[in-house]
């Protein structure tokens, strides 16, 4: 079974329910707020869904449609539903290491006055604030929307991981404090 990568895997679920042309993804993507946890972009989408068909994890036709152009709707094959649940497994099976700008930051911090690193620090706090503001309306929302579970979790598990970050960050301030005697 060919290995397919996230953002392949965010494409393939798209079309897991139902054919759909490369506008139309841009609009779910849209729609569910896709861009708040995945890397699609709009120049991606074409990209990838030329490889899944590549890959013969979907199929393509063209669809006349009156007035307008053709387009290429696309429908995932029996190939591409195994891949996507094989994937899916090991998505939420494991916890993989990931990568953020913040920690090559923290690498860094003795180039910077201990003065300004607490200023960038309190920047953070602020810019995180506006962040858990958003998901905290967007789990509301959800919620009042009688989303599904799972729907719920794609705003709830960064909010509290964010939650939790920015105590770390304060106490880490107030080490930083103490430790320079700022």
């Amino acid at each position: 079974m060919p290995r397919i990568s996230d953002l392949e895997a965010a494409i393939l679920g798209l079309l897991y329910d139902e054919p759909q042309y490369g506008y139309q993804l841009e609009k779910t993507i849209e729609g569910w707020g896709m861009r708040n946890w995945t890397q699609i972009g709009f120049s991606s989408i074409y990209y990838v869904l030329k490889k899944l068909e590549k890959k013969e994890l979907v199929k393509s036709k063209l669809e006349k449609v009156e007035g307008k152009p053709s387009r290429k709707v696309f429908t995932i094959t029996d190939l591409g539903r195994n891949t996507m649940k094989e994937k899916l497994v090991d998505l939420i099976s494991w916890n993989k290491k990931l990568i953020n700008p913040f920690d090559l930051g923290l690498a860094y911090l003795n180039y910077l006055e201990p003065q300004k690193v607490v200023e960038c620090l309190e920047n953070y706090l602020e810019s995180a604030q506006g962040r858990i503001k958003f998901l905290e309306s967007s789990v509301k929302m959800q919620e009042e929307l009688d989303a599904p579970y799972y729907v719920v979790a794609l705003f709830s598990r960064p909010l509290t991981s964010l939650k939790t970050e920015t105590e770390w960050v304060k106490k880490f301030i107030e080490k930083i404090k103490k430790e320079e005697n700022l």
